[in-house]
């Protein structure tokens, strides 16, 4: 989703006094906090691959980067990274306040409407600008003729593919992290604070600077720096913008050149990149720790707009929703119908059975891998499992092209030894099995959304009183009759909202299925992908068209949960 991807916040230690997790405590690791750790190396070593590989390449490069492209690749990357943060802030955070602060015309629609362009992967909101915004696009041929202009020649119109248009459309895309965040913040801060600086005669635009804004920044920092990872992720945009980031510069090195030590050795400097990130952005929050004086917490009360103001608001309002949204939808749509003939396209049908079952059984799998590892952790006696659990989150930082590195390189590998090893015992060449099936793609999807999973499981069991546990042990039950017949029932909301909303971002996931897909293997991103390539929004419209209805439903499911 995200990707529409949302903020994954680590819950505390599972309670030491749960009787689940202390009964007859264990120095070693008994069979569900083993299998924990072997989640957690699961889901770490597509990251130790990608090191290691980068540190002993077959073929170093790494001089030959740093003397040509490695430059621009970074400077083109931090360019991306730093406009797309400022521009997500402010739309973000002023979205937030005047919906948080502020009563005034469809206020009550736009609160949720702005979160609709988590729906919209940034990769088709590039292609529906290019198509509106292009030459032969309603708006230039609008202005020719509005104007009696004859050709490009009598005018000048921005270029559309472009550093600056690429922000643009990753801004219009993920500005909603920023504003859930932010406008959480805002609704949780005490109406005494404004209504003191408004005794002191603070305006509306000092109380927001002085007041809102401090408070808020935590919020604010944790959004940006999602923004700002989605941003390295991204590689749909930027490559129809034909901009070089650090994430095309796998594609190329490793798809072109050939040489996968060199793909490795930038997929470990985008993982420097999101370290120093995530450190910053941990490191803003430490520093900077506000408490609410009073139990009873008083909102602030919203300023009624009419008239000129509210309007203004308003549009203010309304035009991120429009960018990220309705123009879009609006491009992708009006192709959709116009092509109608390509919705019965057998490969558009393939596709979309491959989405989903791939989807589907990463969904399973990544879920069914929370869950376990956290009932694990609660169960172990020993600190080996809980130190893993939360470094089992970076998979959900690591771009998905760096997981496709540390992915196949390594399973290209053992797949090769696994048949050359069958073929000698038995005669009976098998192919290539991991690399060759679809394997490889759930497992990268596993890795790169099993935060979402673990975050749910951890905070629904977190929920769940230790004595019901507790009476279950005491009548007898097993470890794992506890997990089915008392934690199941009660996580089962939490668990459901887990599989749509990891289904919803391996439908969305471009970077990782492009290098892992086995050979004429499409899924809705890659035909997506494909055919907007060749210049066919046409018969990309209807996999697009697929692809946000499923994002429109994973929204649904966030606008219910924040509330």
């Amino acid at each position: 989703m995200a990707r529409e991807r949302i903020p994954v916040t680590h819950a505390p230690a599972p309670d030491r006094a749960d009787p689940v997790a202390t009964k007859a405590p264990r120095r070693g690791l008994n069979p569900w906090s083993a299998g924990a750790v072997l989640i957690a190396a699961l889901v770490l070593a597509p990251i130790l691959s990608v090191v290691g590989i980068a540190l002993f390449p077959d073929e170093n490069i790494w001089p030959h980067l740093v003397s040509t492209t490695l430059p621009r690749y970074l400077a083109n990357t931090g360019v991306l990274m730093a406009g797309t943060g400022l521009l997500t802030a402010g739309a973000g955070t002023g979205a937030a306040w005047l919906i948080a602060r502020y009563d005034f015309p469809f206020r009550g629609w736009l609160e949720w409407l702005l979160l609709l362009p988590l729906a919209i992967p940034a990769y088709v909101g590039a292609y529906a600008l290019v198509d509106f915004l292009e030459y032969a696009g309603p708006v230039q041929t609008g202005l020719r003729q509005l104007f009696g202009w004859q050709s490009a020649r009598d005018y000048w119109f921005p270029e559309i593919r472009s550093m600056g248009a690429a922000i643009v459309v990753l801004s219009a895309a993920l500005y909603p992290y920023v504003y859930l965040l932010t406008r959480a913040a805002f609704r949780e801060q005490s109406g005494s604070a404004d209504e003191v600086a408004r005794s002191l005669g603070a305006g509306a635009l000092s109380r927001f600077w002085r007041v809102g804004l401090p408070l808020a920044r935590p919020a604010i920092a944790a959004g940006v720096a999602i923004v700002m990872m989605e941003a390295v992720n991204d590689f749909g945009t930027v490559d129809y913008f034909a901009v070089q980031t650090l994430t095309t510069g796998i594609f190329s090195v490793w798809l072109q050149s050939g040489n996968p030590g060199g793909a490795a050795q930038i997929a470990m400097v985008i993982l420097a990149v999101v370290v120093i990130l995530v450190t910053l952005e941990r490191a803003s929050r430490r520093r900077m720790r506000f408490f609410m004086l009073s139990k009873t917490r008083r909102p602030a009360a919203r300023t009624r707009l009419t008239g000129l103001k509210g309007a203004m608001v308003t549009a203010l309002c309304a035009f991120p929703f429009a960018l990220g949204f309705v123009l879009p939808t609006g491009v992708i749509l009006s192709h959709a119908l116009a092509n109608a003939e390509e919705w019965a396209d057998p490969a558009l049908v393939r596709a979309a059975l491959h989405t989903l079952t791939v989807g589907g059984i990463a969904a399973v799998v990544t879920v069914a891998g929370g869950v376990f590892m956290v009932y694990g952790v609660r169960l172990s006696g020993a600190r080996l499992p809980r130190l893993l659990m939360p470094v089992t989150s970076i998979g959900y930082a690591a771009p998905g092209a760096v997981l496709g590195v540390g992915i196949l390189i390594p399973l290209a590998a053992l797949d090769h030894v696994l048949a050359d090893g069958v073929e000698a015992a038995t005669g009976i060449d098998i192919g290539l099995v991991l690399t060759g099936s679809a394997f490889a793609l759930v497992l990268a999807y596993a890795v790169r959304f099993f935060a979402i999973a673990q975050g749910a499981a951890d905070a629904a069991m977190g929920r769940v009183s230790p004595n019901l546990a507790h009476a279950a042990r005491s009548l007898g039950r097993t470890r794992g009759q506890v997990l089915g017949a008392v934690y199941a029932p009660l996580i089962r909301s939490s668990v459901a909202s887990a599989l749509l909303l990891v289904f919803v971002d391996c439908v969305k996931e471009l970077p990782a299925t492009l290098l892992l897909r086995p050979f004429n293997y499409e899924t809705l991103a890659t035909r997506v992908h494909q055919q907007a390539s060749l210049e066919n929004l046409g018969g990309a419209a209807p996999a697009a068209m697929l692809v946000i209805l499923v994002g429109l439903a994973a929204v649904g499911l966030l606008a219910r949960a924040n509330r």
